[in-house]
């Protein structure tokens, strides 16, 4: 698809995307559905679409539904388990199925196969405190109609049924325990955001230019938004109007977010967090694993460094991955520049970014570790989830690049935020999506978010909100409340996306 782009090049659009992954990919199909009138002209700095934090390489989190995610979860000091971001985040992720569901519907993408399957998810853990951990998570999640299903289990025997790879080679008296929701999918991000683009690049008023890099930014008097274009074979320049950006650029976001000015980027930074992935060689070792088995994090890791021993489907072939492992980089991007952490720095962020670096030593340290790590030492790692594991059978790959945001906090310090946010201006004319997890799981949930602020007044009319419940039938009501309305969603999805059992 990297040569297939129109050619067209429209002066003065209505909207022009930034970055040609996920999040670019849904607001512009979502823009197409509910105003099929709209120019749209969509840049790309990269050959081809979802190269960058959307490829199935490169993401950490194929499927982000909160079934085994621990982070999602964390244990209050009182001793109970906080269930409301996984319970928000599973609902995202219905969500999400009920957007694909409708596209695969209507036949605006490929059929399902291409990019979603039915995978086991499991959390598993071993030790007396965690396994006690995991059986208060069971028993908070299960009570939310979303969770319906997860079983939990101490019993070894069980366990290797249900993965025997990380049961092999383990003591027969060892405290351990999993968590199994058989409903759980693999998401392959990179060719849903292809199977979009092919679809937009085909409707009327749609341009998508690859190999072309947004250079600056520049708001103007009349209120639109000038946007200065390198198109990098032909190094020539160009210059554009619009009357509303999306900066979707994934770890690129933030430094084109700064250029714009806006009084809301104001103290914001980035930190930059690189990732590596073993990958299985040997097909008689993938072919005895079927689910995505995540454990704890260690302390002080942020959330894509989670462990999980994953499999995956990616062009039409199974894989067994484990990581990521975690490094350090100045660049924002896995193709980006060295020099973009320093680029990135302004006056009106340095003393948030000072501020989070030195209020977290943990995550610093835990850097270093892991860009330290021999291959033997990423073995041990593995070795805790796959006992029998043997070096010549795993690959070291590089995974992607991610950048963890900096905000301002109330006393003008700086906090590190693990999540993804959308930051636009007051008057709705341009908006960022900043951030790394759970990202591409929930990105038309954000997308929705970013509809009613950027677009309040065309979201408020009968003719959009009939197109989006259209598009999304539990829009404007609550699937974690509402167990008929899931059941009912769930059950159209899972046919459509062929997700049954």
């Amino acid at each position: 698809m990297s040569r297939t782009a129109k050619r067209s090049f429209n002066k003065n659009p209505d909207v022009v995307l930034i970055g040609a992954g996920i999040m670019s990919a849904t607001l512009g199909m979502m823009l197409k559905q509910l105003q099929p009138d709209w120019t749209i002209e969509i840049f790309e700095r990269l050959d081809n679409a979802a190269a960058e934090s959307s490829d199935a390489w490169n993401n950490a989190g194929t499927g982000h539904s909160a079934f085994c995610e621990l982070n999602y979860t964390p244990q209050k000091p009182d001793g109970s388990i906080a269930i409301n971001k996984a319970v928000s985040i599973a609902e995202s992720f219905e969500v999400s199925k009920e957007f694909w569901a409708y596209l695969v519907e209507n036949d605006y993408i490929h059929p399902p196969a291409t990019f979603i399957r039915r995978i086991p998810h499991m959390s598993f853990v071993w030790g007396d405190e965690n396994v006690s951990y995991l059986r208060k998570r069971y028993d908070a999640l299960v009570k939310n109609h979303l969770f319906e299903g997860m079983q939990f289990s101490e019993d070894a025997s069980q366990i290797r049924e249900w993965a025997p790879l990380i049961m092999e080679g383990r003591k027969d008296d060892e405290s351990l325990a999993a968590t199994r929701m058989d409903i759980g999918t693999d998401v392959n991000f990179g060719a849903l955001t292809r199977c979009k683009f092919e679809w937009l690049k085909e409707q009327g008023g749609v341009h998508l230019h690859f190999n072309h890099e947004v250079r600056d930014i520049e708001r103007e008097d009349n209120g639109r938004w000038k946007i200065v274009v390198r198109d990098e074979a032909t190094e020539k320049k160009r210059t554009l109007h619009a009357a509303f950006i999306f900066i979707g650029a994934g770890g690129g976001a933030l430094p084109l977010l700064l250029k714009s000015g806006i009084p809301e980027s104001k103290g914001y930074g980035g930190f930059p967090v690189s990732g590596q992935w073993l990958r299985c060689n040997n097909e008689t070792i993938i072919e005895q694993h079927n689910a995505k088995v995540y454990g704890l994090a260690a302390v002080g890791s942020p959330p894509m460094s989670v462990p999980h021993l994953d499999t995956r489907w990616i062009k039409g072939k199974r894989e067994l991955l484990f990581g990521p492992y975690a490094g350090f980089t100045t660049k924002f991007l896995k193709q980006g520049s060295v020099l973009d952490l320093f680029k990135s720095i302004k006056l009106a962020n340095i003393r948030p970014m000072v501020s989070a670096g030195i209020t977290n030593i943990p995550l610093t340290k835990y850097l270093i570790e892991q860009v330290r790590l021999s291959p033997e030492g990423r073995l041990e790692a593995l070795k805790d989830y796959f006992p029998d594991a043997q070096l010549k059978d795993w690959d070291l790959e590089v995974a992607g690049q991610r950048v963890q945001v900096i905000k301002k906090d109330e006393n003008g310090g700086g906090v590190l935020e693990f999540g993804t946010e959308v930051v636009n201006a007051a008057d709705g004319s341009i908006a960022a999506l900043l951030g790394a997890s759970p990202g591409a799981s929930t990105a038309v949930s954000i997308m929705i978010t970013l509809l009613n602020r950027c677009f309040p007044n065309q979201m408020a009319s009968a003719e959009w909100q009939k197109k989006i419940s259209t598009m999304i039938p539990s829009y404007g009501q609550s699937l974690g409340k509402d167990k008929q309305l899931l059941q009912q969603t769930r059950a159209w999805t899972h046919r459509v996306l062929g997700l049954e059992a």
